[in-house]
């Protein structure tokens, strides 16, 4: 045994030595090793591709969004038109003259002032009368067209004018030459003359 432990003793030094050895620093050469492009250009043009392909897709919705709004906006000018068309409609069947006058082609009368009876004393207030009939010419359902003011419809202003007396001879003589022609038989005579 002691041979045994002999021989530990002895290796644990050569142990010791080979690792102070080995843990030792040394200046390690420092290899150059070029870093490849192809990963950087994979990077930079798939940054390209995905941002063209994204502003595509943004410039799509962007013009759909547009249509949509065009169409949502003719659609709201279309219902408005329709909304004021069904207003004009309504105002026009509630109209007070329309309603009379459908009211006289079914044989209703147009009242007169009312009269109120007293229960208590059985005196009368106001003048009560009988509703006039469908051609009484009291009672108009449509106006009148108002009338137009005399001054806005005068009488109108004729004024006759002699012709001068130099002219009278020129359309006596219309045959001869007498040196103050008319300008359009002139042309007239001209053209004659020129087309022979």
């Amino acid at each position: 045994m002691s041979n045994a432990a002999m021989q530990v003793r002895s290796r644990i030094p050569r142990i010791a030595g080979a690792a102070v050895e080995r843990a030792r620093l040394t200046v390690v050469p420092r290899r150059r090793r070029s870093a490849g492009r192809a990963p950087f250009l994979a990077l930079v043009s798939m940054v390209l591709l995905g941002g063209v392909v994204g502003l595509l897709l943004f410039n799509t919705s962007m013009q759909q969004a547009s249509f949509a709004s065009t169409a949502l906006e003719q659609q709201a000018t279309r219902l408005a038109a329709r909304q004021q068309s069904l207003e004009m409609e309504l105002d026009e069947l509630r109209n007070p003259q329309r309603i009379a006058a459908a009211a006289k082609r079914l044989g209703m009368v147009q009242a007169c002032s009312p009269a109120f009876l007293r229960l208590g004393t059985g005196e009368v207030q106001g003048q009560p009368c009988a509703g006039g009939g469908p051609e009484s010419p009291s009672l108009r359902i449509n106006p009148l067209p108002p009338t137009k003011p005399a001054i806005l419809d005068p009488p109108p202003n004729v004024v006759t004018v002699d012709p001068p007396a130099g002219d009278a001879e020129s359309t006596d003589n219309s045959s001869g030459d007498t040196g103050r022609g008319n300008p359009d038989r002139d042309a007239r005579d001209g053209r004659k003359k020129n087309d022979r």
